[in-house]
């Protein structure tokens, strides 16, 4: 039995968490642990939905700024985001659930294309969706992709694991006195431009009345606890 306040989830993964100490490529542990966290979950009976950055392989618009073209650098982004996806399905699938990586941009060999209707077939036959490539369009961030998913999907939440445990009124590695916030609305996430998610993922939120709840995944118990009802780091909604 279903014991959790959610049917279906998005969750958002950014690449540096799988990087690790180096910061750059894939840590095979880490993809371990992280599988191991979701797989906890999925045998709740939660359907889950993952979207991955691509920051620990390359980010296009870090490129763009030394001189590459915007439109090719995050092109090539998104073949990041799928290096990074079909390592998690191998994880995962090392430790039994079923698995399917989805992907906006056309690779075959490694992922079905996005159809949405499949999709959520493979959801309600509680198989663990990992989508990749984005939006498979230029300009758009992951935030932006995992939001769009989510909606696409009618996910109940999007759960943000990131390095810290929530969101603060600045860096709380830069700043000691930085304010964490337990919860905050859409309005003020916006209007004092705090750095959760691109202001495109936001205001989409917004619109669509999405949650999100940004937390700390390096804590091994955190994403239970959150599907579980307890509250962890900070929502905004």
């Amino acid at each position: 039995m279903k014991q959790t306040p959610f049917d279906r989830i998005l969750l958002k993964l950014s690449g540096e968490i799988l990087a690790g100490q180096k910061g750059f490529g894939i840590n095979p542990e880490i993809a371990d642990k992280l599988a191991l966290q979701i797989k906890t979950i999925a045998d709740t009976g939660v359907q889950i939905g993952i979207v991955i950055g691509g920051g620990n392989i390359f980010r296009g618009m870090a490129v763009a700024e030394q001189g590459m073209d915007r439109v090719t650098g995050d092109y090539i982004g998104m073949t990041a985001t799928i290096m990074n996806s079909v390592a998690i399905q191998s994880a995962l699938d090392k430790i039994g659930c079923d698995t399917r990586v989805m992907s906006a941009l056309s690779i075959t060999q490694l992922a079905e294309p996005y159809i949405r209707r499949r999709a959520v077939r493979h959801l309600e036959k509680n198989r663990i969706v990992i989508f990749a490539g984005g939006t498979g369009n230029p300009y758009f961030t992951t935030d932006t992709a995992a939001v769009l998913r989510a909606i696409e999907i009618n996910a109940d939440i999007v759960l943000k694991g990131t390095k810290v445990d929530g969101i603060y009124s600045s860096d709380p590695v830069k700043n000691p006195d930085a304010l964490k916030y337990d919860k905050l609305t859409y309005k003020q996430v916006i209007e004092q431009e705090l750095r959760v998610m691109d202001m495109t993922a936001i205001t989409m939120c917004k619109e669509n009345n999405l949650p999100v709840v940004v937390f700390n995944i390096k804590d091994d118990k955190n994403l239970f606890r959150l599907i579980s009802g307890h509250k962890i780091g900070t929502v905004v909604s």
